[in-house]
C-alpha cells in the first residue's frame, strides 16, 4: 500500500511538471560514432587535363601522384572511393559523352594497391559533367546520420549543364543528406573560380585554387583529415517558423535549416532561472547577392519585446556570415512562472522556464537571374548553461568605515608629502 501511495506521487508529480514546462523540447541528435568517416574523391580526366602548366607537368600527372601520396598516408578506418568524370568517352557525340562519368573505386575500406593502380591508369579523354558526376558520387556515399565528404578535383568548369552542378550542390542539401562538397581549382580561371565557390557554399564544403602538385597533396590529404574530424558531427534539420508561437521548441544543440531572402524565421528556446542562453547563427553565401547585406540574431520574449540582439562575429570565410548573443535569464524576470508554484504530494517548488523566441533575419537581395529557391543554408547552434555573474567590483565600505578609510588616507599622503617636501627643501639649501 506505502509503495502504491509513493508510485501514485511521484506519477502525479511527473504529470503536473509536464502541465507547467509545457512539451519537451527537440534534442538535436547526439554524436554517436557508429559509422567511420566516409569520402569520395571526384576527379575530372577530361580532355583539358592534358594541359602541361603545373611545375612543367600535365594536370592529370599531378593529380594521379596526389592521389598516391594522400592514398598511402589515409587514417585506416577511412572508407574511400574514387569517380572520375570525362575518363572513357572519345567521340564528339556530347549527349554520350555528357553521361560519362564513373567510380572506379568503390567507398569502402581503403585497398590502396587496387585504388593506385586505378588512377595510374587514366587518360585525359572527353567531357566535364561536374553536375552529373556529384549527383552519382551522393549516390555512392549513400545515406546515415553522419556527414559524407566529395573532394571535387577539376581545371574546368561544367560542359554539360543541366544538370547545373551548383543547383545540384542546392538540391542536396536542400535534402538534408549530411553532406559536404570540398572543391580543388586547377586552373586560375575566373569562372571556374566562382562555379566551385558556389558547389562548395551550398553544402558548406571549402574551395582552394592549387597551383602546384604540394598544394595540391597537402589540400586532399588536409581535407580526407578533416572528414575524420567532423564526420559525427551532422547537425539535426529543423524548420524554423514564421512566428515565435508556432516556432519549433529546441534543446542545445547543432541545428541546420534554410532561410529563403529577406526573411525572419523563428526558433523557440526555454530557459530557466540562474541559466544563459548562448546562440550563434552562421549563413553561408551559396549564390550571387547583391552587396550591402547582413545577418540579425535576435533573443525576444514571447510577446515580442526584445531582450537581446547578436553581435556580427567573423568566421575567417568570406562565403559565411555570423552573428551570436548571449542571454540570461533571473528569477524576478516578468516572464519566469511563480516560484510558489509545487507539485501534487510534493513540496518541490517547480518553476516554470522562460520561453525565449530567437529570430534570425537577414537583408539579402538576389541578383537578377539569381534562384531564389531552395532559401539560403542556415547553421544555428544553441546552449544553455549555468549563468555566469558579473565579477563583483572592489569594496571600500560604506558610511563610517568609508569616511574613516578615507581619513586615514588623506593623513598618510600628507605626512609624506609634508617629509619628501622638507627633504627637497633641505638638500636645495645646502647646494
Amino acid at each position: 500500500m506505502i509503495n502504491f501511495r509513493r508510485s501514485a506521487a511521484v506519477l502525479l508529480g511527473l504529470l503536473a511538471t509536464t502541465a507547467l514546462t509545457g512539451p519537451v523540447p527537440a534534442a538535436a541528435d547526439e554524436e554517436q560514432a557508429t559509422e567511420p568517416p566516409r569520402v569520395e574523391l571526384v576527379l575530372d580526366v577530361s580532355g583539358s587535363m592534358r594541359a602541361a602548366d603545373i611545375d612543367g607537368r600535365s594536370r592529370i600527372s599531378v593529380a594521379q601522384q596526389a592521389f598516391n601520396d594522400v592514398v598511402d598516408a589515409l587514417p585506416e578506418e577511412t572508407q574511400l572511393g574514387i569517380r572520375v568524370l570525362g575518363a572513357t568517352y572519345k567521340g564528339k557525340d556530347k549527349k554520350v559523352g555528357c553521361q560519362d562519368t564513373q567510380q572506379i573505386v568503390p567507398v569502402g575500406p581503403v585497398d590502396r594497391t587496387r585504388a593506385k593502380a586505378a588512377v595510374a591508369t587514366l587518360r585525359p579523354t572527353g567531357f566535364t559533367p561536374v553536375g552529373l558526376a556529384l549527383r552519382s558520387a551522393a549516390q555512392d556515399l549513400g545515406t546515415g546520420a553522419t556527414t559524407r565528404r566529395i573532394v571535387l578535383i577539376t581545371d574546368g568548369e561544367d560542359t554539360c549543364a543541366p544538370p547545373d552542378p551548383c543547383q545540384v550542390a542546392r538540391e542536396l542539401a536542400a535534402q538534408g543528406t549530411s553532406l559536404v562538397v570540398d572543391t580543388l581549382g586547377l586552373a586560375p580561371d575566373e569562372k571556374v573560380r566562382r562555379q566551385l565557390l558556389c558547389i562548395a557554399g551550398a553544402t558548406g564544403g571549402t574551395y582552394t585554387a592549387a597551383q602546384s602538385a604540394d598544394e595540391l597533396t597537402g589540400r586532399i590529404k588536409q581535407l580526407v583529415e578533416r572528414a575524420g574530424d567532423t564526420h559525427t558531427r551532422a547537425p539535426t534539420v529543423v524548420g524554423g517558423a514564421n512566428a515565435c508561437d508556432s516556432a519549433p521548441l529546441l534543446a542545445p544543440g547543432v541545428y541546420a535549416d534554410r532561410e529563403s531572402f529577406s526573411e525572419h524565421r523563428y526558433y523557440r528556446v526555454p530557459v530557466r532561472p540562474g541559466q544563459e542562453l548562448r546562440a550563434s547563427v552562421s549563413m553561408a553565401l551559396d549564390r550571387p547577392v547583391n552587396r550591402d547585406y547582413g545577418v540579425l540574431l535576435r533573443a525576444t520574449a514571447a510577446d515580442g519585446r526584445e531582450l537581446v540582439r547578436g553581435a556580427d562575429a567573423g568566421s575567417g570565410r568570406a562565403d559565411v556570415l555570423s552573428a551570436g548573443l548571449r542571454w540570461s535569464a533571473t528569477a524576478d524576470d516578468e516572464n519566469a512562472a511563480d516560484d510558489e508554484n509545487v507539485t501534487a504530494d510534493t513540496s518541490t517548488p517547480v518553476v516554470e522556464p522562460t520561453t525565449v523566441c530567437l529570430v534570425v533575419s537577414n537583408s539579402f537581395a538576389a541578383r537578377p537571374g539569381t534562384a531564389a529557391t531552395p532559401g539560403m543554408p542556415v547553421e544555428l547552434t544553441i546552449d544553455v548553461v549555468a549563468a555566469a555573474g558579473a565579477p563583483d567590483g572592489p569594496d571600500l565600505g560604506r558610511g563610517w568605515v568609508l569616511l574613516a578609510l578615507l581619513t586615514v588616507a588623506g593623513l598618510l599622503t600628507g605626512l609624506i608629502a609634508g617629509l619628501l617636501t622638507r627633504w627637497w627643501v633641505a638638500t636645495w639649501r645646502e647646494n
